[in-house]
């Protein structure tokens, strides 16, 4: 599994490439531009508080992981997780050699390591074992002039969890409750779910009726056929545009789009011009609605035709600032192309630390794109400081 960057907000996402070490889940800046607490003061000095604010950031509550919290100028940066798999323990010096490359790209100047084994609890062997990953951790930052302030050990990331420190200290104590985390709570005025596990975020991303997916295949390689994609003319790309507009404007109770609708719209999201013009409407006044139509989509089409709905969705999710979300869209997209251009951009721009206002920055490409077409677009949003 690879590590995956979030920065005080961002992501999380699993090795793709087995010629790479298990990387970060992926970059996520949310809930770092939201908090205003003193790092030292609310979490940095204190543990149990530092442990309970992490699934706020990765959007879950992590198991069995090495969560890597970094602090930038006194206050918590990008936080990076990889799974404690066999195959991180294999390859241990180039994992954490890794991390802490991701740690150097997020301008770290210290972090706080979190290891999170549910069987850490009287294991003697399993407290040598962390130890020697602390030393190793503690050397591979160094190497980049980054200070380990600690590394906490905890059973699970819940009320009632219990922590101790890596090096046998002799510190000790309980976690705070995650939901009554400042930093969850954060999290949820700014329009973040969270999730109990990562699993349930996969979910979001996942087909859910397979055998659907597989009807649409014929339709959709039909409609695919018949277009001549070098040779479209504006008219007939503005008029995609258009029907994609007006998908993302209706009133949605949930279901799943019509076929007809969620054909069209995979079919026109291939031609580049259509779909670089929709990333405008994830700065949009109806962004939401636009996300929540690629979401349909992703769980509605099987591949490779949902990759595109996928790396719109992980736009979407970007640019308002849910690392998370983007962090398993992008994980999907390129797990079905990954040689994908724009998913390559965004997951690299993830594994930065890349943060979300310069991704919106993308976005306005798309509205150039629709004057030029002559494509009325929704109006931009005005997005906060903390997104």
């Amino acid at each position: 599994m690879a590590p995956v960057i979030h920065r005080s907000g961002f992501i999380h996402r699993p090795l793709r490439r087995a010629r790479r070490p298990p990387i970060p889940d992926g970059p996520c800046c949310h809930v770092l531009g939201m908090t205003t607490f003193s790092s030292f003061d609310f979490q940095l000095n204190r543990p149990g508080a530092l442990i309970a604010a992490v699934p706020a950031v990765l959007g879950f509550a992590p198991e069995q992981s090495l969560v890597l919290v970094t602090v930038v100028g006194g206050e918590m940066g990008a936080v990076l997780r990889v799974d404690l798999s066999e195959g991180f323990f294999e390859a241990l010096p180039d994992a954490l050699g890794h991390l802490s490359d991701m740690a150097a790209a997020a301008d770290a100047d210290a972090a706080i390591g979190v290891i999170v084994d549910e069987n850490c609890v009287d294991c003697p062997m399993c407290a040598d074992m962390y130890r020697d990953v602390s030393r190793e951790l503690e050397e591979a930052l160094a190497d980049h002039g980054i200070e380990l302030f600690a590394v906490h050990i905890v059973d699970r990331v819940a009320a009632g969890g219990r922590w101790h420190c890596a090096d046998g200290c002799g510190n000790a104590g309980v976690v705070e409750d995650p939901e009554s985390s400042p930093v969850a709570m954060a999290a949820v005025l700014d329009g973040r779910r969270l999730y109990a596990r990562r699993a349930d975020l996969v979910e979001v991303v996942a087909v859910t009726d397979a055998r659907r997916a597989e009807a649409l295949r014929p339709a959709l390689e039909i409609h695919a056929a018949a277009v001549d994609y070098p040779g479209r003319t504006d008219a007939d790309v503005r008029a995609d545009i258009e029907h994609a507009v007006a998908c993302v404007g209706r009133p949605s109770d949930g279901t799943p789009l019509p076929d007809d609708d969620a054909v069209r719209l995979a079919c026109s999201v291939a031609d580049a011009k259509v779909r670089d013009t929709l990333y405008a409407l994830a700065v949009g006044e109806n962004a939401a609605s636009a996300e929540a139509v690629w979401a349909s989509l992703t769980r509605t089409l099987p591949a490779p035709w949902r990759v595109e709905a996928l790396v719109l969705l992980a736009f979407s999710a970007y640019a308002r600032g849910d690392g998370p979300l983007a962090g398993v869209a992008l994980q999907a997209a390129l797990d079905v192309d990954s040689a994908h251009r724009m998913a390559g951009m965004l997951d690299a721009a993830l594994q930065s630390g890349m943060r979300p206002d310069r991704i919106r920055e993308l976005a306005l490409t798309g509205y150039k794109l629709a004057e030029r077409l002559g494509v009325q677009m929704p109006p931009r949003k005005i997005f906060g400081r903390s997104a």
